[in-house]
């Protein structure tokens, strides 16, 4: 997810190994990863065709990395400029084949790691879980919205990712886009159930987009605060925090 601080840079030496990263946000952000100064890297490639992804351009076919001598020389940078965490999304990282030597490698810097997934690739995610200091995973919606919201069916892999994140003991967030006319009290309820004993489970503000993929989605309004506190109510019994982010005077609510 774009930060909105700097636009992605593309790479410009295609000489040398490529790395499975295709862009990078150049000024450090301090959203992406809670309590730390980050840097955000993204990988290409998604598995989902969400007709509100922000981050389209990332979506479909693999793209061409970075050079890893040149990932070397952003991470040396960003060390001088008090970065102390990374962020890993995309796109969908887990597709990339390489995804365990990129976590390595930000890991030499001394890095705080932060993955981002969607969650369709439970094998790789058991994996990265111990290797990696916060995840955060998206829940598009209840598993019966899945289909007609990101084109995906193979919802079983969703649950089970969920659970090994609930499970590991990893620090971690799951997070819906709210889209006011899909997200009804009964399906944010149904992905309520799904995320049971999150620590944390964050509410974003759908913003619509000339560039978003769906042309109809790019004429549905924003999401209201009133509807975002609505929901942080209603979502209350399934995390110890329901943050909302997007919205005017957000913030977080602590489960009693």
């Amino acid at each position: 997810m774009l930060s909105g601080e700097s636009t992605p840079r593309k790479r410009a030496d295609a000489s040398q190994e490529e790395s499975p990263v295709y862009a990078f946000l150049e000024r450090p952000s301090m959203i992406d990863y809670p309590g730390c100064l980050c840097g955000v890297f993204f990988t290409s490639g998604c598995n989902f065709s969400c007709g509100f992804c922000h981050n389209a351009a990332l979506m479909g076919r693999k793209q061409c990395g970075l050079p890893w001598s040149r990932l070397d020389e952003i991470c040396r940078k960003f060390k001088k400029e008090w970065v102390d965490a990374v962020c890993i999304t995309g796109g969908e990282p887990t597709l990339a084949p390489d995804l365990i030597k990129l976590i390595t490698f930000f890991r030499n810097f001394s890095f705080k790691i932060k993955l981002d997934s969607n969650g369709s690739r439970p094998d790789v995610l058991r994996e990265c879980l111990p290797l990696v200091d916060y995840v955060a995973m998206d829940i598009k919606a209840g598993l019966s919205g899945y289909p007609e919201l990101t084109g995906f069916t193979r919802t079983e892999t969703i649950a089970e990712s969920v659970k090994l994140i609930l499970s590991s003991g990893t620090d971690h967030e799951f997070r819906t886009t709210v889209i006011e006319p899909f997200h009804t009290d009964a399906q944010m309820i149904e992905a309520g159930e799904l995320i049971r004993g999150a620590r944390r489970y964050c509410l974003q503000a759908f913003v619509p987009q000339d560039t978003l993929p769906d042309p109809r989605l790019r004429e549905t309004r924003r999401t209201t605060p009133a509807r975002l506190r609505q929901l942080e109510q209603l979502m209350k019994p399934y995390a110890e925090k329901i943050i909302i982010r997007g919205a005017q005077g957000s913030g977080t609510a602590t489960r009693v």
